[in-house]
C-alpha cells in the first residue's frame, strides 16, 4: 500500500509525508526515510520502494512542505532555510513514533542533508532504534555525537568535497572516544555517489552500501 499521508508532531501540528507499507503490513518493522536537499522527489520515492521490498514500512517526511528543488542553487537555498533543529526534533521524531504504534522496531537512514538530519535524530528522537547517514554530518552546535545511544552506521566518499574525509575522521574519533556503537564505510566515490539521477553516482559504492545498510537494518530492527 502507497500513500500519502500525514502524522503528528509531537508538537501537536501536522506533517506531510509518503508512507509504502510491504506486504507484512503495520506489524512490519519500520523505517524513517530523510530526503536529500531536493525534496521528497521520485528519487527518494524509489529509496522507499527498495527499503519496502526488503520487507519494512517506510515514512518519508516532507520537510519541504511539498515542494521539491530543480537546481542545485535553489537546492541549496531551501536546505539553508530548512530548521534542521525542528527538522529533527518534530518532523522525525513525530515519524518515528507513528512508525512505532505498530512497529516494535524503527529506523532512520538519511542522504547528504538528510544524512545530517538522520545523525542528529540519533542524539535526539525518543524511540529510535538504529541510525544510517549516507555522506552526511551535523554541524557540531547540532549535539554531541559521543552521546549517541542507539547504533549508528555511515556511509562516505573519499572524493567529497561537502563532506570532507576530515570532517568524517573527526566525527568517528569522538564516536570512538564515547564508546558508540558505530560502523564507518568510504567508498572510492564522490558525494551523493548513491543518487542514480546525479552524474556523481557511483554504482558499484552505491551497491556495497545498500548491502550494509540493509544487513545493518536486519540486525537492529529484525534480529534484536
Amino acid at each position: 500500500m502507497t500513500a500519502n499521508a500525514n502524522f503528528s508532531r509531537p508538537d501537536g501540528t501536522t506533517c506531510p509525508a509518503y508512507y509504502h507499507e510491504p506486504a507484512a503490513g503495520a506489524d512490519a518493522p519500520g523505517v524513517v526515510v530523510i530526503q536529500e536537499w531536493w525534496g521528497l522527489n521520485a528519487q527518494i520515492v524509489g529509496v522507499a520502494g527498495r527499503l519496502v521490498q526488503a520487507g519494512y514500512r517506510v515514512l518519508v517526511p516532507d520537510l519541504y512542505r511539498g515542494e521539491v528543488a530543480l537546481d542545485e542553487a535553489e537546492a541549496e537555498h531551501k536546505m539553508t532555510a530548512l530548521d534542521f533543529g525542528d527538522a529533527a526534533r518534530q518532523d522525525i521524531t513525530g515519524a518515528v513514533q507513528h512508525l512505532k504504534l505498530s512497529s516494535a522496531k524503527v529506523g532512520v537512514v538519511g542522504f547528504c542533508m538528510g544524512g545530517a538530519l538522520s545523525v542528529i535524530a540519533a542524539m535526539h528522537a525518543p524511540g529510535l532504534d538504529a541510525a544510517v547517514t549516507w555522506y552526511g554530518l551535523p554541524p557540531d552546535e547540532a549535539g554531541d555525537v559521543s552521546k549517541i545511544a542507539v547504533p549508528l552506521q555511515g556511509h562516505f566518499g573519499l572524493k567529497d568535497q561537502m563532506v570532507a574525509p576530515e570532517r568524517v575522521d573527526e566525527v568517528e574519533q569522538r564516536l570512538k572516544d564515547g564508546g558508540v556503537d558505530y560502523e564507518f564505510f568510504r567508498y572510492d566515490a564522490d558525494h551523493a555517489f548513491g543518487n542514480e539521477t546525479w552524474d556523481r553516482y557511483d554504482a558499484d559504492a552505491t551497491n556495497r552500501a545498500w548491502a550494509r545498510t540493509l544487513d545493518f537494518f536486519e540486525e537492529f530492527l529484525i534480529e534484536s
